[in-house]
């Protein structure tokens, strides 16, 4: 199997790292914006370099993986679909509506493989938290509580391309949740904070956000996020039922201190980032696109799965500037 990586950042090294070990995938053609970039990760996985992404579409591959900027991610979804070949692609498909609904729909016109990278569906905590939840463990579930906190902020030049904290971390707290209670959220009421440093209000961000919403069922979750947070990178989602409580991240790395006498030390290498934190959902993600391009697994997270936790962030946006509850029937999920 020959695979495409188109962007090899951060996130595009990491997925590349992997491929190029998984006994299924022959070779890896790679590219980037900055072709030296490419050229330098090629050479230390021992794998080909393109000039740029066109030339991955013209030598031919058996799938792609897009982990570009965003601004990038529907066209190549697009092309990728027109050329028959499945596609991984990082959240998100696009930062609005009408250019993830466009993909959307020239990926299911071309009846193509479009798997999404949602990478907490494939950390064994979330998932532990799932069985939990639909074994009957914990009861009728009353009360969802999910957290993103990043240590510290990224470089102001990203933060008005990266669609918002909204649309840009808690999205995943909101994919989660679906994937977790298999329930809908109905409404959301949404508020951010920009007190932080001014290159949060210069780009019409806020550094720190909150939301409640409620599910299908009646049940309330609350989900927070910030870029602040000086203890370390926490990501965790607590659920409780009236049978049992879970907790999902909570660990010996888990940057929190207690000030209970008799309560648990503070964590000695608390978690720096999302690298770290969630280094095996990564590589467990990517081999599971492997399996689904041979063939021989369903795939675990479409473009729809992505749409509905966007049109959750894209409630929350209208909430924060609008100071009012908003119901998802207000957001489109078609064009």
């Amino acid at each position: 199997m020959r695979i495409g990586v188109i962007g090899t950042g951060r996130i595009g090294t990491i997925h590349a790292t992997t491929l190029s070990r998984h006994r299924e995938v022959g070779s890896l053609i790679l590219s980037d914006a900055d072709p030296a970039r490419a050229q330098d990760l090629a050479h230390r996985l021992g794998e080909t370099a393109a000039p740029g992404a066109d030339e991955i579409f013209r030598w031919g591959v058996d799938a792609v993986v897009i982990t570009t900027a965003t601004s990038a991610h529907a066209d190549l979804i697009g092309r990728a679909a027109r050329s028959g070949l499945p596609v991984f692609c990082e959240k998100p498909i696009a930062l609005d509506l009408p250019g993830t609904l466009h993909a959307l729909a020239e990926v299911e016109r071309a009846g193509t493989v479009l798997q999404m990278g949602f990478q907490r569906r494939f950390d064994k905590g979330y998932a532990g938290a799932r069985e939990a939840v639909r074994s009957g463990r914990l009861g009728r579930l009353h009360t969802v509580r999910a957290l993103t906190s990043d240590q510290s902020p990224p470089p102001p030049e990203w933060l008005p391309l990266s669609g918002g904290l909204f649309r840009d971390t808690l999205i995943h707290d909101f994919d989660v949740l679906r994937w977790v209670t298999g329930r809908e959220v109905v409404d959301v009421y949404a508020t951010g904070s920009d007190a932080g440093p001014g290159m949060f209000r210069e780009a019409g961000d806020v550094d720190t956000g909150a939301a409640l919403l409620t599910l299908d069922d009646g049940t309330l979750a609350t989900t927070t996020a910030t870029r602040l947070n000086g203890a370390g990178y926490d990501v965790r989602m607590e659920l409780s039922g009236e049978r049992d409580t879970v907790v999902v991240g909570l660990d010996d790395r888990t940057p929190v201190a207690s000030t209970e006498p008799t309560g648990p030390p503070p964590a000695d290498k608390p978690w720096p980032g999302f690298l770290e934190r969630f280094g095996p959902a990564y590589e467990a993600e990517l081999c599971a696109f492997v399996d689904v391009v041979r063939g021989g697994l369903a795939n675990p997270c479409d473009g729809r799965e992505a749409l509905q936790a966007l049109r959750i962030a894209e409630a929350c946006e209208i909430s924060r500037h609008e100071r009012r509850p908003v119901a998802l029937t207000e957001i489109p999920d078609t064009a």
